[in-house]
């Protein structure tokens, strides 16, 4: 099997051999390169051996392919010059990348003794589960000696993470314990194509924002150029017209047909990156062989002689070229050198083909599943520096709280209990968020740990996600519910996935906190009282967490902020922003939507476990199952029913993913009825899991389920047609309770 560009530079390369006299073409800029190489050939050699490395890395995939071994055929072939940028840079220099970066794979590895990166890439390509960075999971570009983090980048989602990788790197918070040098800077690459994608401009204009804040952001960005996009051309001129439009970022433009100025130039950009800590942006002109992938027909758009007249542009070619004309190599030994590549490569593909691969879910999921339930506990009651805390008046101290500030004052005593803690969002700050959250924390903390960011949920997100990967434990808020939507694939395709792509060797644990729910009074709307939360329950891994009362919500936080430092979870803590400020129950001054705050020498008895759920009432003959705003509207609901002689018990889920079904199903094989009281929207909504987990578990009794109305929230009174209420859950109550169980039914399980 031999592609179409292997045999253009065969014929090159023979060409050369046999009529040496074609080395001509000598200017003023090619007789500096010329002397450059003869006087000091090594760089050069080395770049040429990791486009070499490349190359033939791609050809082997195919060809494992072929022989039904292989599962990933996006190659690098054209994109070789990006090795350029990796001899640019150091090891320890992070690097988020392209998923056309075997070059740059290659020669970054040639920098570190004792790797094995044509095994390492090979292993990817057959879905080894020896594979170093993903065991087998997926084929992605990364090792943890070689500072490369892994992602699949396919839309450049990855640019919000470099971005926040760069901010963190350049603020430097006291506290933390970054991996990665003082003067490291961060690099990532993408895809012309992608650079049309709203997440990378989102990250390229928080980039030049802070820059022009006159922030320190440490950040070589790369643009990839081989002016197509799978089958769709990129206007001639319109990557640098779009990279270039950023006033505060540097840009500089890089031939990836010339050697020489690919090596020279982007030491360049690299050096200017390093001593100013300041952004640059480079076009990096590359091409592409052999289509996008290898089920993509190239020729379906592209005629034979467009394909063709890209290989002159093969930068590998343009590497020997110069070294033969230096006098480095002969073309026989370039061709010598290209053909022990491909043994060496081919030979290690072949003793791949039979790879260990990973053969159950519970191998699969190993990342996503992980507990370390002693050391989460340990942290959960970690007690805070009394001399961090500094309040005038402990929160213990100030009587009984509403949910707003109890979840303030346990926020004081995470940032009191963790220096590498990091509260921010919009707002957050000198404001101290729209509903007070956070008040009084940027003045206690200063604004290297609490601190506004721009209007930007990418961005907001973003910097969790790079602060993450330098020691910051992230405590990002996003305002309200319904604007997480907008960048939701930050949670799904990045955070979440990071363990999985490494095999659990690069974390970003956080605590993402999210005002929403609905049954907001006087304000809403859609925007402000949003109650799907579908999008976040299906993300692997990730744990949703929902208190409801001020009793719950501290010591729910600090589990949360447990798991994201013990076990390296995404978190979201998702507050119900109608119950903030609520402070009674059943009637006016009866103060039962309050607590007091626990000492934190009474963390340990007050603890929270994931998959704990809170249980209010004694009644024995319906159990409800609830969560949220559920809570207070179920126990208004038990208290008229307990009037009428109903005993009604009801259960806080607390955690909606993953779902507390162990629990769950304890509870209800003591009850004949179940009902389960969903503030969500009946399609997607919590209740059809809560449903199905009973059924599943083998629950025999009566279950009845309301939900929401499947509609968008609408402004003032009418919300109140499409919410569910204390009525309906009466009604409900009513309608399962009284009917008789079939006789094969009777008694629970």
């Amino acid at each position: 099997m031999t592609e179409p560009i292997d045999r253009y530079v065969l014929d090159q390369l023979e060409r050369w051999r046999t009529d040496p006299v074609e080395a001509g073409r000598e200017s003023a800029a090619r007789a500096v390169a010329l002397d450059t190489v003869a006087t000091d050939p090594t760089p050069f050699l080395a770049y040429f051996d990791a486009q070499l490395q490349s190359r033939h890395l791609d050809f082997a995939a195919r060809w494992m392919q072929s022989q039904g071994r292989g599962f990933y055929t996006i190659g690098s072939n054209g994109h070789e010059s990006n090795a350029a940028i990796a001899m640019a840079l150091r090891p320890d220099d992070p690097a988020l990348l392209h998923y056309r970066s075997g070059g740059f794979f290659a020669a970054r590895a040639a920098q570190v003794a004792g790797t094995t990166p044509i095994r390492d890439v090979l292993l990817g390509v057959t879905a080894g589960a020896d594979d170093p960075i993903s065991g087998g999971r997926h084929k992605v570009f990364g090792h943890p000696r070689l500072g490369i983090i892994p992602q699949t980048s396919t839309i450049g989602s990855h640019l919000p993470r470099a971005f926040g990788l760069a901010f963190s790197l350049g603020s430097q918070q006291a506290g933390v314990t970054s991996p990665w040098p003082r003067d490291a800077i961060v690099v990532t690459s993408f895809g012309d194509a992608s650079l049309n994608h709203s997440t990378v401009m989102g990250g390229l204009n928080a980039i030049d924002y802070c820059a022009r804040r006159r922030l320190d952001l440490p950040i070589l960005i790369v643009c990839e150029d081989n002016g197509i996009g799978i089958s769709t051309r990129t206007p001639e001129g319109w990557v640098a017209s779009a990279l270039s439009r950023y006033g505060s970022i540097a840009y500089v433009e890089i031939d990836g047909s010339d050697p020489y100025d690919a090596l020279t130039a982007a030491r360049r950009a690299a050096d200017t990156v390093r001593t100013t800590r300041r952004p640059v942006a480079v076009r990096l002109r590359t091409t592409r062989f052999g289509g996008h992938a290898g089920s993509d027909a190239e020729i379906a758009y592209r005629t034979s002689s467009e394909i063709e007249a890209e290989f002159s542009r093969d930068p590998l070619l343009a590497t020997a070229r110069l070294l033969v004309d230096a006098g480095a190599l002969t073309a026989d030994q370039v061709i010598a050198r290209y053909e022990a590549m491909r043994e060496r490569v081919i030979d290690e593909a072949t003793s791949l083909l039979d790879a260990r691969r990973l053969d159950s879910a519970a191998d699969v999921m190993r990342p996503l599943v992980r507990r370390h339930d002693d050391d989460v506990r340990a942290a959960a009651v970690r007690v805070p520096d009394p001399a961090a805390r500094q309040v005038r008046a402990a929160p213990e101290d100030q009587g009984r709280l509403t949910l707003a500030q109890s979840i303030n004052a346990a926020l004081g005593d995470v940032l009191a209990t963790w220096p590498e803690a990091a509260i921010f969002g919009e707002d957050v700050a000198r404001k101290g968020g729209v509903y007070g959250l956070t008040r009084t924390l940027a003045k206690r903390f200063g604004p290297a740990r609490v601190f506004d960011t721009i209007l930007d949920e990418q961005t907001i997100l973003g910097t969790a996600l790079g602060g993450a990967l330098n020691g910051v434990l992230p405590i990002p808020e996003i305002q309200y519910l319904a604007y997480v939507h907008n960048a939701e694939d930050q949670l799904r395709g990045e955070a979440a996935t990071l363990a999985f792509f490494s095999n659990d060797q690069f974390h970003n644990g956080m605590v993402v906190r999210i005002a929403g729910l609905a049954y907001q009074k006087g304000f809403g709307g859609h925007f402000h009282n949003d109650n799907s939360i579908a999008a976040l329950r299906d993300i692997p891994g990730l744990v949703v967490a929902v208190p409801s009362h001020p009793a719950d919500a501290p010591a729910m936080l600090r589990t949360c902020i447990a798991l994201a430092r013990a076990e390296h979870r995404v978190c979201v803590f998702l507050e119900p922003i109608a119950l903030y400020h609520r402070r009674d129950l059943l009637e006016e001054g009866d103060d039962r939507w309050t607590a007091p705050y626990a000492a934190p020498g009474a963390w340990g008895g007050t603890a929270i476990d994931l998959g704990e759920v809170g249980l209010h009432g004694e009644g024995r003959d319906v159990l409800v199952v609830t969560f949220g705003n559920g809570v207070p509207m179920s126990l208004r609901a038990a208290d008229r029913l307990e009037r009428e002689g109903v005993g009604v018990r009801v259960l806080d889920l607390r955690w909606l993913s993953p779902l507390p079904t162990a629990e769950l199903l304890a509870q209800a094989r003591d009850f004949e009825t179940v009902v389960v009281v969903d503030e969500t929207r009946r399609s997607g909504g919590v209740g059809e899991s809560v449903v199905t987990a009973l059924v599943e578990g083998g629950y025999r009794g009566r279950i009845r389920r309301i939900a929401s109305q499947d509609s968008v929230i609408p402004l003032g009174p009418a919300a109140d047609t499409v919410l569910l209420d204390e009525d309906d859950i009466v009604e409900a109550v009513h309608t399962a309770h009284l009917i008789d169980l079939p006789t094969q039914f009777q008694g629970v399980s």
